[in-house]
């Protein structure tokens, strides 16, 4: 346990002294509020003209949240430049002079890099939540304590801090952060989107991690939808899981 919380303490060092690491969290922030300010205000305008169907499935909660899902792009950034910084820079061989147990190693920056992740999440989401539902108005936007919210609001923390536990693991497998990023900004910010709205395909695309996951930041379930809001973020759980057992794995039988 003391070697742990003395590699804990080494983590934090290092990613607390990475300027891009602390400008990934601002900009996770920046970009999530400022992008729900914006579609609040339109929202706000266009309600009148929706069409009465479009109005029955309104979810100021979901429409809210669309901002954190570019925000989440810079956390996405944040977890595998926490990992793959030492690679590139080539001080992985420094930490592990310091850290020989690399099993203990890799569960301080996992334990680490989430438990920024979360605390960042917890500030984004919360933040973001208020200014859309200002922006929306008080006409036609949620209360927390409305039926739902809760549950989606506390979802999409978790939503966001197991996006980026199954970063580091990822990136933990590949080491290379142009390689790791060039698979997952376009798999969860463009190729999964597209893949949930064609109709062959949608049922099946939503197993997708971020997919998966996403589905709890909607107060009002879709009709398509095969997963819950709890078993969307178990689906995602098993890919968080999969990609931290293979980041162990990877750096425990490979040089490194």
């Amino acid at each position: 346990m003391t070697d742990t919380r003395a590699a804990v303490a080494f983590e934090w060092t290092k990613i607390r002294s990475v300027r891009s690491s602390l400008w990934s969290l601002a900009l996770c922030l920046l970009t999530s509020v400022l992008i729900a300010l914006l579609f609040g205000w339109v929202l706000r305008g266009a309600y009148d003209d929706m069409s009465p169907q479009s109005k029955a499935e309104f979810d100021p909660v979901g429409s809210g949240f669309n901002g954190l899902r570019l925000g989440m792009i810079s956390l996405v950034v944040f977890g595998v430049l926490a990992v793959t910084g030492e690679y590139s820079s080539g001080t992985v061989h420094s930490s592990l002079a310091a850290v020989p147990r690399r099993g203990v190693l890799y569960a301080a920056k996992v334990l680490t890099g989430t438990a920024i992740a979360f605390v960042t999440s917890v500030v984004v989401v919360f933040v973001t939540f208020f200014a859309a539902q200002t922006a929306i108005g008080d006409a036609h936007n949620a209360a927390l304590t409305d039926d739902g919210v809760a549950r989606s609001v506390i979802g999409s923390i978790l939503y966001m801090t197991l996006l980026c536990a199954f970063s580091m693991g990822l990136a933990t497998v590949l080491r290379n952060p142009a390689l790791t990023l060039g698979i997952l900004v376009p798999l969860f910010f463009m190729v999964s989107e597209v893949l949930n709205n064609l109709p062959g395909v949608k049922k099946v695309a939503q197993f997708l991690p971020d997919a998966a996951g996403g589905v709890i930041m909607r107060r009002e379930p879709q009709e398509h939808m095969v997963l819950t809001a709890w078993s969307g973020m178990a689906v995602l759980g098993v890919w968080v899981a999969l990609a931290l057992l293979g980041g162990y794995l990877a750096l425990t039988r490979r040089d490194a």
